[in-house]
């Protein structure tokens, strides 16, 4: 009764109803409940997310997350203490908060001192590296995309090969054996120019 009225489109479900399907989500892993409390909740806790400033594909995995934990933890649920919506904001907002932790790095000053290094080094030192940049940036070009696209996930937005593979939506087996492989070529290329170059 409850499920055929709000997935029928009853325009404003009661909070008791919510209790409800939540009860039964703890109680018997009820799936019908669950799809209840999905279809109502889940474009919204989208659109909030979105409203906190997070991107479309992070809202989206965002209300997914929400979602799981909901089912997970619906035991824990006291209607004494929450209605079922602050409940299942709550829970979005900080999924949302704690994602925003992760992706956003602190403010640093460039002048502060432990960022400044000791010594300029050498002019002939500054060639060698330029030149290594640049041996190494015509290697990159040489790889895969999908070889390239591991390395710059991993080495410039310092994601965990779990990410990576979330991100990619491929194993994390795949994630490991691509950067290996990269590494692999790069280390050949830059061991047989140096050959080249004695």
């Amino acid at each position: 009764m409850v499920a055929k009225e709000i997935l029928q489109g009853d325009p404003r479900p009661k909070a008791s109803e919510f209790v409800e399907s939540i009860s039964k989500i703890a109680n018997d892993r009820d799936e019908a409940a669950f799809d209840v409390l999905f279809r109502y909740f889940a474009p919204r806790i989208k659109s909030y997310c979105l409203r906190l400033g997070a991107d479309p594909s992070g809202a989206e995995e965002i209300t997914q997350e929400a979602m799981v934990s909901i089912w997970r933890n619906a035991a824990q649920f006291d209607p004494s203490k929450a209605s079922p919506s602050t409940w299942i904001f709550t829970i979005a907002r900080n999924l949302t908060i704690d994602r925003f932790r992760k992706t956003r790095r602190p403010q640093f000053d460039p002048n502060d001192p432990a960022l400044v290094p000791d010594d300029q080094p050498p002019p002939d030192r500054l060639v060698e590296q330029t030149e290594k940049q640049e041996n190494v940036r015509e290697i990159m070009d040489t790889l895969s995309s999908n070889e390239r696209n591991v390395l710059m996930l991993s080495f410039y937005e310092d994601l965990s090969h779990f990410e990576i593979s979330r991100r990619l939506t491929i194993p994390v087996g795949t994630v490991k054996s691509r950067i290996r492989l990269a590494f692999t070529k790069i280390r050949s290329r830059l061991d047989a120019q140096d050959g080249a170059n004695r």
